[in-house]
């Protein structure tokens, strides 16, 4: 009987390492349901490492915010799917709105009526003015978005960046971590390249969780590309995947790579 017990404590405990964990999440990064197109980008999005960052794990509620096309989603999903909860925050659809961002919700929800990868998957709405509660409140271990923060403050300015940040504090728990990736601007630039080139300061987003409730407690250089200069033509999207330029220059932008990007980990004291 106490062999038995023993056992089970032990299987119990296995289950529960991070070892176990680091396994499951490279099981996410390496699941079948991921393109070629979209493991090909992992050498600059370096998704194991980041999740790994930002300590996700199987057995929490998670939201990531803005999934776009998903190319995270189709990570988190298998690696919430049996434990966890995956809340979608995909963009918020109004009335004579933008087609494109219809046709990205279609598109996903398609995915996850399709995908048993989605199974444990809640798809709501989110904008960083109109639509807030994308989740209940305090009921979130982790909330994640990934090269978003320019987009808000292009559309919606300091209100909407003061509000999206606002709403994140209020959906996680209290010790619940929020994880920021996003293109890095120099801290040296002028601010006002903020406003049209897809890169932000380090300093500014810093300032922004902080001002809702935020306490940075890590970041990392995971996401670093010493080679993006990061004062191109087009902004961030002269570089791959976007590539605005077209045949110009291509080759060089190639060889740089995706964009610098700054990896920080705040926590809801």
């Amino acid at each position: 009987m106490f062999k038995r017990t023993l056992k089970v404590a032990i299987a119990l405990s296995l289950l529960s390492s991070p070892l176990v964990f680091a396994d499951a999440l490279s099981d996410a990064v390496n699941h079948e349901n991921r393109s070629i197109t979209e493991r090909s980008r992992d050498e600059y999005r370096h998704p194991q490492q980041t999740l790994r960052f930002f300590d996700v794990q199987p057995d929490m509620a998670v939201a990531e915010i803005s999934p776009g096309g998903g190319w995270y989603s189709n990570i988190l999903a298998p690696l919430l799917k049996e434990k966890g909860q995956f809340y979608a925050a995909h963009f918020y659809i109004e009335e004579g709105g933008s087609s494109f961002y219809k046709k990205s919700v279609d598109s996903f929800m398609q995915k996850v009526s399709q995908d048993a990868n989605y199974k444990n998957t809640k798809v709501t709405a989110f904008h960083p003015t109109k639509a807030t509660d994308f989740a209940p409140a305090n009921s979130l271990d982790r909330v994640l978005t990934f090269r978003n923060v320019h987009n808000w403050y292009m559309q919606t300015g300091q209100e909407g960046i003061d509000s999206a940040f606002s709403s994140f504090f209020k959906a996680l728990k209290k010790g619940g971590v929020l994880g920021v990736v996003e293109h890095q601007l120099p801290e040296s630039f002028a601010d006002e390249v903020q406003k049209k080139s897809g890169y932000m300061k380090q300093s500014y987003v810093v300032a922004a969780a902080e001002k809702a409730g935020f306490k940075l407690v890590a970041q990392s250089d995971v996401n670093h590309n010493s080679l993006d200069t990061t004062d191109h033509e087009k902004g961030v999207w002269t570089l791959p995947p976007s590539l605005r330029l077209g045949d110009k220059d291509q080759a060089k932008y190639l060889a740089i790579g995706e964009s610098s990007r700054m990896t920080l980990k705040f926590v809801k004291p």
